[in-house]
């Protein structure tokens, strides 16, 4: 059984329509590093670039507030935290600092417990990934909750979502735009060269396969942290299994 609560997330993609959004659920006692993990997997990221999370203390703290001290002016709500930022990143992109003066503070992705960046309905987080193409997340704790019924090895599992995620290396969110408006037209320089560059004929910016993401989510966060945190090289068979050479080949037990 699930021995820890468990956190219910929405995820939304930044700045891109149609919306690209999850709902997903994981142990309140993970890393902050495996959450962004789970987060590469379900938006389609494949561990290539740099990442860390932004939890914003003093929106969270005003949110919380309204809740907890009902009647604490919102001014002082305010100037709780004064616009705290507190960004979790990898420990070979930073030294870990206090700087209250400039409202952030940075810590160790992969020491910090979820549990102490959120833990309130409504609290939110940022994910950011790549920060050339600058992808970001952003997240909401819509709820905790306790399911003893539940096995912890159904921990994380992807309840809802829309539409297929990033491509790497495509230029943020403005490059996805021109890549799915290509691949609508099915024609054109654009699509002619989108197409050669990913090496496919068709690609649905739309689709989501809910049992195929929560197969995913069971086996690559480990080879993300492997990536990460024990700087290993992913073998040929993690390639395959990122790149779903799976869906090209026999059908997976229990499929037909």
């Amino acid at each position: 059984m699930a021995s820890h609560p468990i956190y219910q997330f929405y995820a939304e993609l930044d700045d891109y329509k149609p919306k690209i959004w999850r709902r997903f659920q994981v142990s309140e006692n993970i890393t902050v590093a495996r959450l962004g993990y789970i987060l590469q997997v379900l938006f389609e990221m494949t561990a290539n670039h740099l990442m860390s999370i932004e939890v914003p203390k003093g929106e969270n703290f005003v949110e919380y507030s309204k809740t907890k001290y009902p009647n604490m002016p919102r001014e002082i709500a305010n100037e709780c935290y004064d616009n705290l930022i507190w960004r979790y990143e990898m420990p070979d992109d930073f030294e870990p600092y206090d700087d209250l003066n400039g409202n952030v503070r940075v810590d160790d992705a992969t020491t910090s417990k979820l549990r102490y960046a959120v833990s309130e309905p409504g609290e939110k987080l940022n994910f950011n990934y790549d920060f050339g193409d600058d992808w970001w997340v952003s997240l909401t704790l819509e709820k905790v909750f306790e399911d003893k019924d539940l096995p912890g090895r159904e921990l994380p599992r992807v309840i809802d979502g829309e539409g297929f995620g990033i491509v790497e290396d495509v230029g943020g969110v403005g490059g996805l735009e021109d890549l799915s408006k290509a691949f609508k037209k099915k024609k054109g320089a654009d699509y002619k060269r989108f197409s050669e560059w990913l090496g496919v004929e068709d690609l649905d910016m739309a689709t989501f396969d809910l049992d195929d993401m929560n197969y995913r989510l069971k086996k690559i966060p480990r080879i993300y942290k492997q990536c990460y945190e024990n700087e290993l090289t992913p073998t040929q068979q993690s390639i395959d299994l990122i790149e779903r050479e799976y869906l090209r080949k026999k059908p997976r037990r229990g499929e037909n």
